[in-house]
Parts: structure tokens; sequence; C-alpha cells
């Protein structure tokens, strides 16, 4: 195995086994374990850490896998990229979407609920795509 597939493993591991321990342990706990008003701050600052993490090693992961395997590049890439949109654009309308719905505007909490559904099935979308790029070593 050369240098640029253990990049890429690394990267790939990495990546998801973060997103699966934030997905299973970490949001959870916040949850369960802080009050509600504390957890929502929480996560809120934790969430463009996330992202950031999500989209620096499956960029990685693509760049390394490049020269190995254009479609495991393009998927690594495409989990990149649409961390990035969910970082840039879907976090920010969540946020403001929780905020007015805390204000008790019932129209935005629905979008909120609809909002919050599409941020965590794009992030299973991901683990599952990161997860069959890793199954393809």
């Amino acid at each position: 195995m050369g240098l640029l597939s253990i990049v890429a493993l690394f990267a790939i591991a990495l990546c998801l086994g973060g997103m699966v321990f934030f997905a299973a342990c970490v949001a959870p706990l916040v949850f369960s374990r802080l009050p509600a008003e504390h957890a929502g701050r929480f996560i809120r600052g934790l969430f463009p850490i996330y992202y950031l993490y999500v989209m620096g090693l499956s960029a990685a992961a693509a760049l390394a896998l490049l020269p190995i395997s254009g479609v495991a590049a393009g998927l690594a890439t495409a989990v990149a990229l649409s961390a990035l949109w969910l970082r840039q654009v879907l976090m920010k309308t969540i946020n403001r979407l929780s905020d007015a719905a805390q204000a008790g505007d019932r129209a935005a909490a629905k979008r909120f609920d609809r909002a919050h559904r599409l941020s965590v099935i794009m992030n299973v979308l991901q683990m599952a795509v990161l997860a069959a790029v890793l199954a393809g070593f």
C-alpha cells in the first residue's frame, strides 16, 4: 500500500469515526445532560468545528485518492462540498429558524424541523458514502 493510500485510508477512517462518534455519543449526551438553553448554545458552537473537521478530512482523502481512484476521489469531494454547504448555508438557516421557533413562531418551528431533518439525512448520507469508500480499500 502506497503513501497516498495510507493517507486516504486514515483521512476517511478519522472522518467517518469522528462523524459517528459525534452523532452517536456527543450530541445525545449534550442534550441529555445539559439544560436545553445550554445544550443548544453548546451544539451551535460545535457544529462549525464539526463541519470543518468533515471538510478537511474528506478533502484530504479526495486529494490522496485522485491518482488512485477517480470515483472514490469524487465521492470524497462530494462529502467535502456537502459539508461546506451544510456549514455555510443550512446551519445558518437552522440557527435562524430555531431562534424564531423559540420566540414562538410556529411556521418557523415547522421549517426548522424540515431543515433539521435535511441536515440529519445529509449527515447519514455522508457517512454512508465514506463507509462505501472505506469498504473499497
